[in-house]
């Protein structure tokens, strides 16, 4: 099939712009290298799919472009791009976050409502639940995110459902649970985490350390997605790791893997969820979504992936 990756160079588009590739897909990387971090590291992200003659990468601003021309003879549209990260969405940068992630998002979705998609995947997010009221939770919770960057995150998936339900857009909504893996980005717990293992850097923990998230493999989650993209299913699933574990725990099994990090702890901060935890039933029956990688191996790639980075 013919696929369109937005974020192609991100942690995640990256890795399922390889896992199309392998599948003998076309893809179509959309990008435009914001500054949120190095962008070096995300033209590395992009090199594995740029050995490729199926893949095409387009430097465009989702809000600058004409959408309907990039997307043109597509199958599946994924939706990756928009501003990450928790904590630096108060304040002024809200007007980015919700340009990036709610503009961008409805965007997308008018470009999609022209043509004849298979799928729409749009990526979104476990902070849409916020302190969520049981674990796991399931998609029929009320979501009430704690933090402007979930608001933003629930604004675009509404928006997935509105044009689903007014115009057939065959929408998906993912919400991702803690996403981990090599390539990582390097503001993320983890890929701070493995590199203060391996280099002796300062790893800042906000909170006790009992905090608890459901950690997913970013090979779980890609193959989530095409999955998604291949099945009947339409509407909002979650995607989780299969297990929930405090960030104590994780800096044990980081100490077993790659020597002790060197952990500075700070308060909780304003934005931060106490835990998560997915019920994933509705993937499963969906499309077939099962968590291959434990949280031990997964870790243990990043501790692999990392070493030569650090050891030049």
């Amino acid at each position: 099939m013919k696929c369109v990756v937005t974020g192609a160079a991100g942690f995640v588009g990256s890795h399922l712009s390889e896992l199309l590739l392998a599948h003998g897909d076309e893809v179509v990387g959309i990008d435009s290298f914001t500054d949120y971090y190095d962008t070096g590291l995300k033209e590395s992200n992009l090199r594995s799919a740029l050995e490729h003659d199926r893949f095409t990468l387009r430097r465009e601003d989702l809000l600058g472009t004409r959408l309907p021309d990039l997307f043109e003879g597509a199958d599946v549209v994924f939706h990756l791009a928009g501003q990450p990260g928790v904590r630096p969405s108060w304040g002024a940068e809200f007007a980015t976050y919700t340009s990036r992630n709610v503009l961008a998002t409805q965007a997308v979705l008018e470009a999609a409502r022209e043509l004849p998609l298979t799928k729409l995947v749009y990526a979104s997010s476990s902070s849409v639940y916020g302190d969520a009221e049981s674990y796991p939770t399931a998609e029929t919770l009320r979501p009430q995110p704690v933090s402007p960057y979930g608001v933003t995150k629930l604004a675009a998936e509404h928006l997935c459902e509105l044009y689903r339900k007014g115009f057939g857009v065959p929408a998906v909504s993912l919400r991702l649970f803690t996403v981990y893996g090599p390539r990582q980005r390097p503001d993320m717990a983890f890929s701070r985490l493995v590199t203060s293992a391996l280099h002796g850097d300062v790893f800042e923990l906000y909170g006790d350390g009992g905090q608890t998230r459901d950690f997913t493999y970013v090979g779980d989650v890609v193959s989530a997605m095409r999955a998604a993209a291949l099945s009947d299913f339409t509407g909002v699933a979650n995607i989780g790791g299969g297990s929930r574990t405090s960030m104590n725990e994780v800096i044990d099994i980081i100490t077993g893997l790659a020597g002790e990090p060197n952990v500075h702890r700070l308060p909780k901060m304003r934005g931060d969820v106490r835990d998560t935890a997915a019920d994933t039933q509705t993937a499963s029956e969906g499309f077939g979504y099962v968590p291959k990688v434990g949280l031990s191996d997964g870790l243990a790639r990043m501790v692999e992936a990392g070493r030569p980075a650090i050891s030049v």
